[in-house]
């Protein structure tokens, strides 16, 4: 049977063994794709895997699903539990034609060595590695029988947070909030501070490095910015960025930016919208800038020039001029009527006038893709455009140097020393 090569779309230049998209779609599948990695369990990320995961073959071995424990426990307590969908694992008398991988948050130190430290082999050439961020919150789930509040956090995972047994469900649930157990409810001390009932939903990034050549990329799931967030984790991400882009190894991150910025903090719901990416953005830049001024740093091509007086403010607020969580809530609490934590709604980066103490942009090299971009349902005008020209915008006014891409459905990007988009 003669092959067939893409030449359009996300798979372009791949060859494929046959003449039905069904067909293919199963290869693909089965055979050229490696691990999956989730983010994060919302269905929007992982139902079409869930979905198509009949068509996976033991034969070939499980197709190995890769993610921090929480959301490993999700997905097994929650879609493959013989009631949402049959237990295709091999874990509990599963089928086995899929295998858990539960990373460790950050990356594996035992794994690796130099610059490799840390990364987890995903299949021939590529290694990952994956930070915990934040993607809004949710009320507390309890154990009545210990009253007792178990995160769902994966730097305190102890086994899976998601299930309570059934014979202590004597709950009450609040008709206001369905499915939320009642914080009213006798079974359950109510706590002082919101903080006590209120957790952050864990997501991921992902960065995914080129073995030979040493290139990576980050990919988010959802996420919500460290300005507004119950737990902030971003700047990890940015400091563990920051050597990569300085030395030219990491050129583009894929990152959501949900909603214009017309939508109020309030109405984000976990997610990022252009005045909170460019605040990230711009602790991004100042950690490139520490890497850049390190005595120990030196230019990939040169020892680099340094301008007259060019030193970093150490007084420079390392986060942006949008109020913390934890500065409106110290002991005390500020909460809505169901006892949420009330975030600060209007905060906006502090970008005007900004010079960085450098002869270019600390970003110039970088390229953000932006995804996870919500439709407009009513007609209205194509929010990705306005969401780009609100980004390029504002990363002039902060002097940031990268540049912005929305990434239309079926495009095919090639990360390279020229980066390539191919419909």
């Amino acid at each position: 049977m003669d092959e067939m090569v893409v030449q359009t779309g996300p798979f372009f230049e791949l060859p494929l063994p046959f003449q039905t998209a069904p067909a293919n779609a199963a290869h693909i599948l089965r055979e050229v794709i490696g691990p999956i990695l989730v983010t994060h369990p919302h269905l929007d990320h992982f139902s079409g895997f869930a979905i198509n995961s009949p068509v996976l073959e033991a034969t070939n071995g499980p197709k190995p699903v890769a993610a921090l424990p929480s959301v490993i426990a999700a997905i097994k307590a929650h879609i493959f539990n013989e009631v949402i969908w049959p237990n295709l694992s091999d874990e509990d008398g599963g089928a086995g034609l899929i295998t858990y991988q539960r990373l460790v948050e950050g990356g594996n130190p035992r794994i690796g060595r130099d610059d490799c430290k840390g990364y987890t082999r995903a299949c021939d050439g590529l290694m990952y590695r994956c930070f915990s961020v934040s993607h809004g919150c949710t009320r507390r789930h309890y154990a009545p029988e210990v009253e007792m509040p178990r995160s769902i956090s994966s730097m305190s995972y102890m086994g899976d947070p998601f299930r309570l047994r059934s014979a202590s469900r004597a709950i009450s649930l609040t008709h206001e909030e369905p499915g939320f157990m009642s914080p009213h409810s006798p079974a359950i001390r109510r706590a002082s501070n919101p903080r006590e009932n209120w957790t952050s939903i864990e997501s991921s990034a992902f960065f995914i490095r080129e073995q030979k050549t040493g290139r990576e990329i980050i990919i988010f799931g959802d996420v919500e910015p460290d300005s507004i967030s119950l737990d902030p984790r971003n700047k990890r991400v940015w400091e563990a960025a920051a050597p990569r882009i300085a030395s030219g190894l990491l050129r583009a991150i894929f990152i959501e930016c949900s909603y214009t910025d017309d939508v109020d903090d309030q109405a984000l719901y976990g997610h990022l919208c252009p005045r909170h990416l460019i605040a990230e953005l711009t602790v991004l830049a100042r950690e490139v800038v520490k890497v850049k001024q390190a005595p120990t740093w030196t230019h990939p091509i040169g020892k680099r020039k340094r301008s007259a007086g060019e030193a970093l403010a150490e007084s420079q607020p390392t986060s942006p001029k949008t109020r913390r969580l934890e500065d409106v809530l110290p002991e005390a609490s500020i909460t809505t009527s169901s006892g949420m934590p009330e975030p600060v709604y209007g905060g906006s980066p502090d970008t005007e006038g900004r010079e960085w103490p450098l002869t270019e942009p600390p970003l110039e090299k970088l390229t953000i893709y932006l995804i996870h971009i919500k439709e407009d349902m009513e007609g209205g005008p194509d929010p990705s455009v306005t969401i780009v020209k609100q980004l390029k915008e504002q990363a002039q006014a902060a002097n940031l140097g990268c540049s912005f891409y929305a990434p239309r459905r079926g495009e095919s990007i090639r990360i390279g020393q020229e980066d390539r988009v191919q419909m």
